[in-house]
């Protein structure tokens, strides 16, 4: 069964993301993937918006010192979140969570997800599972922490991890000065950097 995967974060990259699906270190991570057992790339990528709100948080990951990016839990029609949807196996998605959420093996039930509207795993930071609907046909799905946004702080991402998302954005069609813009109003971010500052922060 196939199935649209929708990423706000890293993952936009296509070259990232790649990393999931093939395995090896994504530049600019020290951690190396471990891949999926079917190492058949996306059939068909598309650029994405989700209406729910994009935030910085947690002190550390695999980029450095710093948050990483997830979602809010209730959407709103004046959000926008660029992201980037990958058509891939079942198999694989349940491959990527498990990655995402560095564990070895876990039980994702994508009919449970599509019943429910969202699943929450026992452990992992991208622990919540969202249904997002169909397109062509195929669920379509991401993942965010299972805490509401704002019960924990909001914290700068470091310059590896901010600079890949915006490689992708850039795949996406977006240009410099846009993805500065994005950037500016996103809890982790905003107040933090001036335009120029954040600008040479993420392309100097």
């Amino acid at each position: 069964m196939d199935v649209w995967y929708v990423s706000y974060g890293s993952n936009i990259s296509k070259k990232r993301f790649a990393c999931y699906i093939e395995g090896g270190i994504p530049e600019g991570s020290a951690k190396s993937e471990r891949g999926c057992k079917n190492i058949t790339l996306p059939k068909k990528t598309k650029k994405a918006i989700l209406p729910y709100p994009l935030y910085f948080m947690k002190e550390k990951s695999k980029w450095g010192k710093g948050g990483v990016a997830f979602i809010g839990h209730e959407p709103d029609k004046d959000t926008k979140t660029y992201a980037r949807k990958y058509l891939i196996t079942d198999e694989q998605f349940g491959e990527v969570v498990e990655q995402e959420n560095n564990v070895d093996a876990l039980q994702i039930d994508v009919q449970e997800i599509m019943e429910k509207g969202y699943v929450d795993l026992e452990e992992g930071w991208y622990g919540r599972v969202i249904y997002l609907g169909k397109e062509d046909g195929a669920p379509t799905f991401t993942f965010t922490n299972p805490d509401v946004m704002g019960t924990h702080g909001f914290i700068t991402p470091p310059k590896s991890y901010l600079s890949m998302i915006s490689r992708g954005l850039k795949e996406i069609g977006l240009t410099e000065e846009e993805i500065v813009e994005y950037f500016l109003t996103k809890p982790g971010i905003e107040g933090v950097f001036t335009e120029d500052s954040l600008l040479g922060y993420i392309f100097g």
